[in-house]
């Protein structure tokens, strides 16, 4: 029987229960369901089943395999070959469609030894895990592509297999039927308290009072994770934070397909089919309410727009055709992902705070929480480095390829 889409819970307890139906939550309600030892129920509610400002609405969708850490790189290698097999790896349905590539690669240049050094040693790491990682020259990098201005850079990272542009929203569709198929229940509503017995959740209590008991609860509730949290007394480091996103047109188009350019300023740009779209983080970063997306209207002319029209000069005139801020949930601590148990809330589990990288690491964490709830632990790829304990103990997780 399959699940379905409601305004009232269609049961008064769950085994488990997804707080958020975005990405991650509708990720992790996939992988569950389709899990062969996995015979118990899911609920999946959501607040707002638009997900008008969801961060992934908002998202660039992009997916690289350039990291510094191990864990990261076999992450998005993961994720790398479940797009490629979508369709398999959903069952072979015949209507689900082919996931659409660009893998234009992205291209970090430096331009000071320090930076080059940290490319220079990410890449040996990224080449002893399979990812086609290279360290180009400037002269190697205007060969490949004549129209940028490199006289500040030392050297550049890039990797044109695997990384780049990929149709998250059709992935993100097909989660959330497939899981409906196999039988978990989506719920238009909002938690707003756990109850708990001692160190165990219990119950979620829905905005009308409505109390649904729960075996277990997974937080997958974007920049809002922190108030799941609090319902259960717990702390995370995780925030709503504005990023800015413009798509424009050139009045001198590019010969060549443009790769995904880590400016050394931090600003961002990439093609996006026959336009161009740049993003960059606003000064200062600070964290925003969760419902503000109010564009800076003048952070494009001020801070994107130079660095643009010196990297590129081609790009002296271009026109921006659309804008908008989403948000990062974004880890204070290392802007990595937390995921896993509480140490001693053992059937509350996290999956948050991706600061950025949530929908190329959403096929890895959805495998990886499903193992955790039906075996106790990961048997595909160990993710305990990414848990809960190194909030406990104030210790970053060791990845300096943050964008």
């Amino acid at each position: 029987m399959g699940g379905a889409t409601s305004a009232d819970p269609r049961a008064d307890g769950y085994d488990v229960v997804i707080v958020g139906g975005a990405i991650i939550g509708s990720a992790i309600a996939w992988f569950l369901s389709a899990n062969d030892d996995f015979d118990g129920s899911v609920l999946v509610v959501e607040r707002d089943m638009t997900y008008t400002n969801s961060s992934t609405s908002h998202t660039n969708s992009c997916i690289r395999q350039q990291f510094s850490n191990p864990v990261n790189i076999r992450i998005s290698r993961y994720g790398a070959d479940f797009i490629a097999d979508f369709r398999e790896e959903l069952g072979g349905d015949p209507d689900i469609p082919d996931i659409f590539t660009d893998y234009f690669g992205y291209l970090y240049l430096a331009a000071d030894e320090s930076t080059a050094d940290h490319l220079r040693r990410n890449q040996a790491v990224q080449a002893e895990l399979g990812a086609a990682t290279v360290i180009m020259t400037p002269d190697e990098i205007r060969a490949a592509y004549p129209f940028y201005n490199l006289d500040d850079i030392i050297c550049g990272s890039h990797n044109p297999v695997n990384e780049g542009y990929f149709d998250s929203g059709t992935m993100f569709e097909w989660w959330r039927r497939k899981a409906r198929d196999n039988g978990v229940d989506y719920l238009q509503d909002e938690v707003v308290d756990l109850e708990m017995i001692g160190d165990r959740v219990t119950a979620i209590r829905l905005i009308d009072g409505d109390r649904v008991a729960c075996a277990t609860v997974v937080d997958a509730a974007g920049p809002r994770a922190v108030e799941v949290a609090r319902m259960a007394g717990l702390s995370l480091p995780v925030e709503p934070r504005k990023r800015f996103s413009f798509v424009f047109k050139a009045a001198e188009p590019l010969e060549h397909t443009l790769p995904l350019t880590i400016d050394p300023s931090g600003v961002h740009v990439r093609s996006d089919g026959a336009a161009y779209l740049a993003g960059c983080s606003p000064d200062p970063d600070s964290a925003v309410d969760y419902d503000d997306f109010t564009m800076d209207q003048e952070i494009f002319e001020e801070k994107v727009w130079p660095v643009l029209a010196h990297r590129i000069p081609a790009f002296e005139r271009i026109k921006v055709t659309s804008q908008w801020a989403g948000h990062y949930a974004y880890n204070t601590l290392d802007q990595n992902v937390v995921v896993g148990t509480h140490p001693r809330v053992w059937n509350f589990i996290f999956a948050n705070g991706f600061s950025g990288h949530g929908l190329q690491q959403a096929p890895a964490i959805g495998r990886g929480v499903a193992e955790l709830i039906c075996y106790g632990g990961y048997r595909s790829l160990d993710l305990s480095p990414l848990g809960y304990r190194r909030i406990v103990e104030n210790r970053r997780f060791g990845e300096q390829a943050i964008i």
